[in-house]
């Protein structure tokens, strides 16, 4: 396996790799979540084809100074996760590498990024959108491959790559969960051990929602106060949103006509942890 860091070195490196290349972009902290993607990417890059993962804390998509500060960065259990995984090449800069001192170019998308965790968090899909733009112009990937948690940045980076013709299949990944029903996040970690026995609640408390189209109930008013029902049971966590959405536009819906998505962001002290359901009427 192939370890770079400075971008030079990786052209020059992908000038050597099979093709087609899949990517798998992270921010490390590699949990299953992350490996069941590499899983996805070899299937479809193929035997012979590159599986390439990127590790890079992007400052560019914090909003809050100690959440930069404060995460988890273990590149060594990652490459060698990475190693395990049959990846080809990991791609592991600076911050210095990826954005020069006085950088003035940033990739806005202005009509999905500005709803759920865009409403709160300022800023924080233009940095998703500049970083991952980056990572396609370098790599020139076939396949991309992206985790469907965060389910509107994936709605985003396809809409950026269908909006900009960028020349890549991007693939989505159903969430993996913890066997308690945890959506795996790298910020698990931070959580205490009553926070983390307490987050599997955000789950329970969608799906007993979504348990109510098994009755016929196609009005998101009921739906969205069965879910804070249900998540005002923990004492431990605050209600960041709470939002049903049309699948496509991602903007709110009074009632279940085509597919829509149950969504929440929670904060357990600084820890903001994120979950949806996708629901089909």
């Amino acid at each position: 396996m192939i370890v770079v860091g400075k971008i030079e070195t990786l052209r020059e490196q992908l000038k050597a790799l099979p093709r087609p290349l899949c990517l798998v972009p992270t921010m490390g902290a590699l949990h299953e979540g992350h490996l069941a993607l590499i899983r996805e990417a070899r299937r479809l890059a193929g035997p012979r084809g590159t599986v390439a993962v990127s590790i890079f804390v992007n400052p560019m998509q914090f909003d809050r100074a100690d959440d930069l500060e404060n995460y988890p960065r273990p590149l060594d259990e990652d490459i060698a996760s990475c190693e395990r995984t049959g990846v080809d090449l990991v791609f592991s800069p600076e911050a210095g590498q990826m954005y020069h001192a006085d950088h003035s170019i940033v990739i806005r998308e202005n009509r999905l990024s500005g709803l759920l965790c865009g409403a709160s968090r300022p800023g924080h899909f233009a940095g998703v959108c500049t970083v991952v733009m980056k990572l396609f112009l370098l790599f020139r990937a076939e396949f991309a491959v992206f985790g469907k948690k965060d389910f509107q940045q994936l709605a985003i980076i396809r809409r950026m790559v269908r909006d900009l013709n960028v020349p890549v299949e991007i693939i989505g990944h159903p969430t993996i969960r913890e066997p308690d029903g945890l959506a795996m996040s790298s910020r698990n970690v931070r959580l205490t051990s009553a926070q983390r026995a307490d987050a599997p609640i955000i789950h329970r408390a969608l799906a007993a929602a979504a348990d109510l189209l098994k009755t016929g109930e196609r009005n998101a008013e009921p739906i969205l106060a069965a879910a804070k029902h249900h998540l005002g049971k923990s004492e431990l966590l605050a209600i960041d949103y709470l939002s049903l959405v049309d699948a496509a536009t991602l903007e709110s819906v009074a009632m279940i006509h085509r597919p829509a998505i149950l969504a929440a962001a929670c904060f357990y002290g600084r820890v903001r942890l994120i979950d949806h359901m996708e629901l089909s009427p």
